[in-house]
């Protein structure tokens, strides 16, 4: 790691779905807190909790930064990838040498899926209605 960034804040932007989340990562001792609650408070599940450790664990800085992060919309889901995406752009603004790790395993890939729209005319985006004879 770079010696610049010893006391430098980054922030970043993860979005999935309609979830958006503002990451802030800074030098510390490896506490993430999201939207002023600890980690296993916000994502009761094991997965979603990994989720959102993984770019951290990944490229080693596990237990160097801290990261705070305000996340909204969308659901839980939804929301911890959001976090990963966001901590996976923190850390390339953090350290630019890291790139092709996060990359590789995918966390800069922004998953662009949304639900689609409703149409008019349409019970909802492509169901029609239900032909009957009588």
């Amino acid at each position: 790691m770079t010696d610049k960034k010893t006391e430098s804040m980054e922030r970043a932007v993860g979005r999935r779905k309609t979830a958006a989340a503002r990451v802030r990562v800074t030098p510390g001792k490896g506490a993430i807190t999201i939207n002023g609650r600890d980690l296993k408070d916000y994502f009761p599940l094991s997965l979603d909790q990994m989720q959102v450790e993984a770019p951290l664990k990944v490229t080693g800085l596990d237990t160097r930064l801290d990261v705070s992060v305000k996340v909204a919309g969308g659901g839980t889901h939804g929301q911890a990838e959001a976090v990963r995406h966001g901590i996976a752009r923190a850390i390339i603004k953090w350290d630019e040498e890291l790139k092709p790790v996060l990359k590789a395993e995918g966390f800069l890939t922004r998953d662009s899926r949304m639900k689609e729209r409703k149409k008019a005319g349409l019970r909802r985006a492509r169901r029609g209605h239900q032909w009957r004879k009588r």
